[in-house]
């Protein structure tokens, strides 16, 4: 046993040499994910719909590691080969992949709109399977990778005015373990975070309503918001050599919120 023991090493959390995917990477939650992959050591290619890049770029390059950006629309097929075949072409492999990029449009369920449910499951689930799909080929043919998709707390319960939203996570906890049971046989472990209240922008109005900010920290045993640096740890630990064993898991980290 103690041989056995001794193979652990605190290098097992190390990416030294390995290349990283992160949609949506240069804002919020993602820019948090890239970076945390890049103080490990990880380089980088961030696929985002824009080309406000350049705080993420010096964060990363602080930490001198490489960072390619690629505009890309995940909705769209070409673009989703364009991503993977900028990775190849600047690093040749491809052995992770974070698909964070996401979207949430609000109404009642009665007024909710075709158009809104629509774009909300192309970005946040039709965009993960394909991406994933694609990506899983190289990693199949590496005989290594991790694929890490980003749920929520609506991953496990219902929400309010965000019906499309709900779908869409509880769909990406689903791909999760239907790709673990099929790409395990390859190496490749596919797993899932679901954040709990972070502070980013997108939940600034949340905050801002003193009314439902003491409701929601009310509901977290930990009794505040999570910061972005609260979900690194858990990314690089799904990233690593040290989660090898793990597999088809949606890992929430919530402050406690679902089991109140």
């Amino acid at each position: 046993m103690s041989n056995v023991l001794d193979r652990f090493s605190i290098d097992f959390f190390r990416l030294d040499g390995k290349v990283a995917i992160v949609t949506g990477g240069n804002t919020g939650l993602g820019q948090g994910y890239a970076v945390a992959l890049a103080k490990v050591g990880a380089d980088l290619v961030i696929p985002t719909y824009d080309q406000n890049w350049d705080e993420t770029r010096a964060l990363i390059e602080k930490e001198g590691r490489k960072v390619v950006f690629v505009q890309a629309d995940l909705t769209k097929k070409e673009d989703r080969k364009k991503i993977v075949d900028v990775a190849l072409a600047q690093f040749s492999k491809i052995d992770i992949l974070i698909n964070n990029a996401g979207t949430i449009r609000r109404a009642p369920l009665l007024d909710y709109k075709e158009e809104d449910w629509n774009a909300v499951m192309d970005i946040n689930l039709n965009a993960v399977y394909f991406l994933s799909q694609d990506v899983a080929r190289i990693m199949a043919k590496q005989n290594y990778g991790k694929i890490i998709n980003v749920a929520s707390m609506l991953a496990f319960q219902g929400g309010k005015f965000v019906p499309s939203y709900t779908a869409s996570k509880h769909g990406v906890a689903g791909i999760t373990k239907a790709f673990a049971n099929e790409l395990a046989c390859y190496n490749i472990q596919v797993n899932a975070i679901a954040p709990g209240y972070v502070k980013t922008a997108n939940t600034a109005p949340i905050r801002a309503d003193e009314g439902r900010n003491e409701e929601i920290l009310n509901r977290i045993p930990a009794g505040k918001w999570a910061e972005p640096s609260d979900l690194m740890g858990a990314m690089v630990f799904l990233a690593s050599k040290a989660s090898d064993y793990v597999n088809g898991h949606i890992l929430a980290v919530d402050g406690g919120w679902l089991v109140r």
